[in-house]
């Protein structure tokens, strides 16, 4: 466990974001993950809003989870892991910009690093926010954040299927203009749009999110731009699979299929250490 205190812990996650270098920051879901993550030699992690409602076996993005449950939780990554963690925290779990606001008091009082506010409304017959209310609730946060944590402003226009680049990237450049540190799409579809997205917001960083079947390499992502590389609900869904080829082999009767290279005792250790 790291001793650095939390505005080490936020100077160190606004460095990585200096660069030169692009930095891949994966999704943890609890803490075994987190530690083996910073193992590996990464040097901050994320929570994933989705991965966490899954473990507690809720849906992610309908404020099934609390702001206080997600706040433990991300302070509870932060404080074993002693990484800076970046808290993926919705649409800021707030109707009003003051709520935003209390959201990212409350996240720089737990310790976290950086928090990402989405322009989501919690309710998926309407899921994205007018463009005047995502950006006066960013503008909240930006005030909120300042010198204190890093602020992601994101939109969710792919996820929720609205395909029109152009307002995927005015909703983001109007994010960085009201002072988000970084700029998040997440599902943009090709090199092209990531391209056109760094351009617009530059000098800020960029984060993408990369998943399993995307074609484009580390060093090509690097090559355009992008600062920061997120994974999304993937690590968590490895797992799982894992999980889920082991059972059907076990329920036939395969008693090694939860052979693991990983013995717990060294989770244990990692734990303690």
């Amino acid at each position: 466990m790291s001793d650095l205190a939390p505005q080490a812990r936020y100077e160190q996650f606004v460095e990585l974001h200096r660069g030169p270098d692009t930095f891949i920051m994966p999704n943890a879901w609890d803490v075994p993950s987190a530690l083996l993550f910073r193992e590996a030699g990464f040097k901050s992690v994320a929570t994933s809003s989705a991965a966490f409602a899954a473990t507690l076996g809720r849906i992610d993005g309908i404020h099934a989870v609390s702001r206080d449950t997600h706040l433990d939780h991300a302070a509870l990554l932060t404080s074993v892991s002693g990484l800076p963690i970046n808290g993926d925290f919705e649409d800021g779990y707030g109707e009003t910009p003051d709520e935003v606001r209390a959201t990212v008091d409350a996240a720089v009082a737990r310790g976290l690093a950086g928090i990402g506010v989405e322009d989501t409304t919690g309710d998926p017959s309407s899921p994205i926010r007018d463009f005047d209310d995502a950006v006066r609730r960013m503008k909240a946060a930006a005030e909120a954040a300042h010198g204190r944590i890093v602020l992601t402003g994101r939109t969710d226009n792919l996820i929720w299927g609205v395909s029109d680049l152009d307002d995927t990237i005015r909703r983001l450049c109007a994010y960085a203009e009201a002072g988000a540190d970084v700029l998040y799409a997440p599902n943009l579809p090709d090199m092209a749009s990531i391209g056109a997205v760094i351009r617009a917001v530059a000098p800020k960083p960029v984060n993408v999110l990369v998943r399993p079947k995307d074609t484009a390499t580390f060093a090509e992502l690097q090559t355009i731009g992008v600062r920061r590389i997120s994974l999304g609900v993937d690590p968590y869904t490895h797992a799982l699979g894992a999980a889920q080829a082991a059972a059907a082999k076990l329920v036939r009767g395969d008693l090694t299929a939860l052979a693991s290279h990983l013995d717990f005792g060294h989770i244990i250790d990692l734990i303690k250490g």
